[in-house]
């Protein structure tokens, strides 16, 4: 069974992650598989130079993310521009990891994958986890966690579907207004139900 863990920002996915880690479950990170496919001699960071200069890079030739986080947040076109580049080789990327997890003998994995829905990426999991905070706890979450302005908070959490709307792709959902063992025992019973097997 493939799991899709997805979310917003400062929604927890990341603890939900965590645990499912903890309980032996491999995880397919998208994050983590985006930052290798942009390193210098990939195809994807050839590109990103092509289109978005150098003034989005490092003087050691590395990817200076938060100046490009910068421009893409509040440039939905460049954001687009963006993600034609980088989607398709994370796709692969994930693509041969999981057939790999699979040999393996692995019979459920997780693919931690922000913006599931917003891709239309349902049809590659079986399943679709939300990790779901109220907006108000996400705005303040962000803000502590990242030391932001109000005002950019909210930039960054409007740039992506709202949490509620999520609710509608999702087949179960975590909710993590409250404390982590809350999220973890809602978490488990999910899992249990869905019959993954998993090593606590």
């Amino acid at each position: 069974m493939i799991i899709g863990l997805t979310g917003g920002i400062a929604s927890g996915k990341s603890l939900l992650a965590e645990y499912m880690q903890a309980w032996d479950l491999p995880i397919i990170d998208a994050d983590a598989i985006a930052r290798e496919v942009v390193e210098p001699g990939r195809p994807a960071y050839e590109e990103i130079k092509d289109f978005f200069g150098n003034e989005v890079f490092h003087e050691d030739g590395t990817l200076d993310r938060k100046a490009l986080g910068s421009i893409i947040f509040a440039d939905k076109e460049k954001r687009n521009r963006l993600n034609k580049i980088t989607h398709p080789a994370i796709h692969k990327e994930m693509m041969n990891k999981k057939e790999a997890l699979l040999n393996e003998g692995n019979r459920a994995l997780i693919f931690d994958i922000p913006l599931l829905v917003e891709n239309g990426r349902m049809n590659i999991v079986d399943r679709v986890l939300l990790a779901y905070v109220s907006e108000d706890v996400q705005l303040k979450r962000l803000m502590e966690r990242d030391r932001s302005s109000k005002e950019e908070a909210l930039e960054r959490i409007r740039s992506q579907m709202p949490l509620k709307e999520k609710k509608d792709y999702a087949d179960a959902v975590v909710d993590n207004n409250g404390s982590r063992v809350e999220s973890k025992n809602q978490l488990l019973h999910i899992l249990t139900k869905w019959g993954v097997e998993m090593d606590e």
